[in-house]
């Protein structure tokens, strides 16, 4: 396993809450494909998990499949496992 790059520390550094795509670009300052590029692979990693609003719920709720093409469309949190990997470093 390879380590964080700075771009993907900064990410899991955002993410702390839910936060949406156009807040992570605005905290990262990279351009947004290569921020969503780094967002899918923290996905894949299980690094972090993309959310959906839950209107029965009034909240934000795990999200199991994603729309890679629509990052916008949806919300970002940290894992567990991001958690290890961002203090890791």
């Amino acid at each position: 396993m390879r380590d964080l790059t700075d771009l993907e520390y900064d990410i899991l550094n955002t993410v702390y809450f839910v936060e949406t795509f156009d807040k992570i670009l605005e905290e990262v300052k990279y351009p947004a494909n290569i921020v969503a590029d780094s967002v899918k692979f923290l996905i894949r990693m299980k690094y972090i998990s993309p959310m959906k609003p839950d209107p029965k719920k009034k909240d934000y709720v795990r999200s199991f499949m994603y729309d890679s093409d629509n990052m916008r469309a949806y919300r970002y949190i940290i894992t567990r496992e991001g958690l290890e990997a961002h203090n890791a470093r």
